[in-house]
């Protein structure tokens, strides 16, 4: 047989290329770069699973997951943004009647579940009566509990419009987690033109929660007595029955002062959150 020979290739030098740059070593878990912009942030003390260890003790809830928490919980709550720098620290007392609803108000949020009765805050417009409402939500969310902000006009509306045959919802559903919150915050109540159906409505929502034993603060801008012969006052709007019942479920605290906002072109931004 033919011996078979070996094919030879020919050899040629090749060039000395550029090394490929390879990316600097960095610490597990640093910061990432600019590539990894995209990705969640990891927490540094739990890293993402929600339990921090502690040398020598053994593991307990992160902080990162009592912040989630607290953010949910704000975010159930249906606080308008318009207060979203509203607390206790932001606001401005300017008068001793101010001062007292600050009182009542910060005792409320710190004695909770311990409290019988909720608050109905009163006076004429801008003497901060929704800032305070809205601290109190804020305060009892930071302790845990849920609570609810609704303005009732916003309410009636919300309502009337799952009348429509083409709505998603009921007012069953609309309802129910205002009858179930721990703690709701009804703002302006008096406000809405007070009709047979406004009054059946409020009735039923100030009622039920009263027979579940909920605590209820209310704000309204009408007072028990008139300071002339065309005020109307919060009884006028919302009915005798109502109105005792009220006083039972609610301590009535007044707050008097001028119109907040009629001072905003005369103040910073700034301060002009802090009403």
């Amino acid at each position: 047989m033919p011996q078979e020979t070996a094919k030879i290739h020919p050899l040629f030098a090749v060039p000395n290329l550029p090394q490929p740059q390879t990316a600097p070593e960095r610490e597990f878990y640093d910061e990432p770069d600019d590539r990894a912009g995209d990705e969640p942030e990891v927490c540094s003390l739990c890293y993402g699973s929600g339990m921090e260890i502690v040398a020598g003790k053994g593991a307990r809830p992160c902080k990162c997951r009592k912040k989630k928490s607290h953010a949910d919980l704000i975010e159930r709550a249906r606080i308008p943004k318009r207060y979203t720098d509203c607390h206790f620290h932001s606001y401005r007392v300017m008068n001793p009647s101010q001062d007292r609803a600050f009182r009542f108000a910060s005792k409320l949020t710190m004695d909770y579940p311990a409290v019988e009765r909720g608050l109905l805050l009163m006076g004429t417009v801008g003497v901060g009566k929704t800032h305070l409402a809205v601290s109190i939500l804020k305060g009892l969310t930071e302790r845990g509990f849920t609570c609810l902000f609704y303005e009732f006009g916003a309410l009636l509306k919300s309502i009337q419009d799952s009348y429509n045959s083409v709505s998603q919802t009921s007012e069953s559903k609309l309802l129910q987690p205002i009858f179930d919150a721990e703690i709701l915050v009804l703002d302006e109540i008096g406000a809405s033109k007070p009709t047979d159906w406004v009054r059946d409505t409020m009735a039923n929502v100030i009622n039920t929660r009263y027979n579940d034993k909920k605590l209820t603060v209310f704000t309204t801008n009408y007072l028990d007595e008139r300071r002339s012969e065309k005020d109307e006052t919060l009884e006028d709007r919302i009915g005798v029955r109502l109105r005792s019942r009220l006083y039972e479920m609610c301590r009535t605290v007044s707050l008097g002062g001028e119109d907040f906002r009629r001072t905003f072109d005369q103040v910073t931004p700034i301060k002009k959150n802090q009403r």
